[in-house]
């Protein structure tokens, strides 16, 4: 207890003085030495919401030493919550808010940066990794390690997109991926839980299968008759009344389609079911102490393998997003990955469903960020601004977050009388 108890400060303590050294170093190179000489101009409007302000320009230098400042000071309350032994979540978050900001002020020297727009599309793009990291969290809290989510969101795209465009209508692709996603998770299930497959190998084999099965569809039938197999109606925006008027969070949050809508519903049922219900005491239980959970009556492998198949669907309806939630056609490989980005989310959030939703939206904010900047054509090199996203999925997953452990029995399969 004590190990875990020092190695657990010593991550605190890394992440402090990390997140105070970048806070010093966006001072003193985005405020100082390289200061932009001409102004940023941020746009808050984007659709027909109320007005409060619609445009604000700041000149770069004076836009990044105010951020810088406000990191700075955020990172000194990170130090004396660190040495209080308080919690440093809040203050750190602020200094990392601080730093980006910092950021996009000096690199869009010169520049209009539609900030609604870029937190509008952060979300959309993380609506996937949501998805996909909430199928992570249900199966790793059972004890079951979930590396096909690239697998279970590419097959439901394919299927969400083929379904849709045979029927002309996105609902029924809607209705279908999940199936995908749960006939994807059968196999994890099966293989893992029944005839205790090594987990991880598990994953990347259904991965490359579904892959590979996809491709040759796509070669063999979507390319040939595209009209018919492969041009799907996409679902509209829906606009909430009154809410999607309020400045800058009515369009980013309430005029969207109804995949994201069924997101928010999702993450809030996953994450009152496990914290307030029999199913979560259950599911938490057979994840961390199997054993126990089996000497009081429940049935550790029926609830493991029914839980991949709840994980299953929910990864199908985030699959359905990349078609007819989005492009309205499918694409080779077009998850380009995505599952894994959310299964570092799921790491990032260490376990939980609100942390596990907002780092995937960090990932959506850092990838929407490289592609602004892009289009916006700032002095950044686009190798680099590809990489961004990337970076901070490394980030995620170098433990400078903090103490971050998987359930005890994750990817460990039981049988009864003990584990093996």
């Amino acid at each position: 207890m004590r190990e875990i108890k020092s190695s657990l400060e010593k991550r605190r303590l890394r992440g402090v003085r990390v997140i105070s050294a970048l806070s010093a170093l966006s001072m003193i190179y985005f405020g100082v030495i390289n200061a932009g000489k001409e102004k940023t101009t941020f746009g808050f409007v984007i659709n027909s919401e109320w007005v409060i302000m619609k445009e604000w320009a700041i000149s770069a230098a004076t836009g990044a030493r105010i951020f810088s400042a406000l990191s700075i000071l955020a990172s000194i309350v990170a130090v004396m919550a660190y040495r209080k032994r308080s919690p440093i979540i809040v203050p750190s978050s602020i200094a990392t808010f601080g730093i980006f900001m910092a950021f996009i002020t000096w690199s869009a020297s010169g520049k209009y940066i539609p900030f609604t727009g870029l937190l509008q599309g952060a979300l959309l793009l993380a609506v996937p990794l949501v998805f996909g990291s909430m199928s992570g969290l249900i199966c790793e809290r059972s004890g079951v390690i979930n590396i096909a989510i690239e697998g279970q969101l590419l097959a439901s795209a394919f299927v969400s997109g083929v379904v849709a465009s045979v029927t002309h209508n996105p609902f029924w692709g809607l209705l279908a991926a999940p199936i995908a996603g749960a006939t994807i998770s059968f196999l994890l299930a099966t293989f893992a839980i029944k005839f205790s497959v090594d987990q991880v190998i598990l994953g990347f084999v259904i991965n490359v299968l579904v892959i590979g099965l996809t491709n040759f569809l796509y070669s063999k039938v979507l390319i040939p008759y595209q009209s018919t197999w492969n041009t799907s109606p996409t679902f509209g925006k829906i606009d909430i009344p009154i809410l999607s008027k309020i400045p800058i969070i009515g369009p980013i949050l309430f005029s969207q389609s109804i995949v994201v809508y069924l997101m928010y519903v999702i993450v809030g049922g996953i994450t009152f079911a496990l914290y307030k219900t029999k199913w979560g005491l259950r599911t938490r239980a057979i994840g961390e102490h199997p054993t126990a959970a089996d000497t009081v009556g429940i049935d550790v492998n029926r609830l493991r393998f029914k839980n991949v198949m709840i994980a299953g669907l929910v990864a199908g309806v985030g699959g359905a997003y990349f078609t007819i939630g989005s492009v309205g056609s499918f694409g080779k490989e077009m998850t380009a990955g995505a599952g894994f980005i959310a299964l570092a989310a799921l790491i990032f959030g260490k376990w939980s469903p609100i942390g596990a939703l907002l780092a995937a939206l960090l990932f959506g904010f850092a990838d929407n960020l490289q592609s602004t900047l892009t289009i916006i054509g700032v002095s950044i090199p686009s190798e680099f601004m590809l990489m961004a996203p990337y970076i901070a999925t490394i980030i995620a997953v170098t433990g400078l977050v903090g103490r971050v452990r998987a359930p005890a029995a994750d990817g460990i399969p039981y049988l009864r009388g003990g584990v093996h």
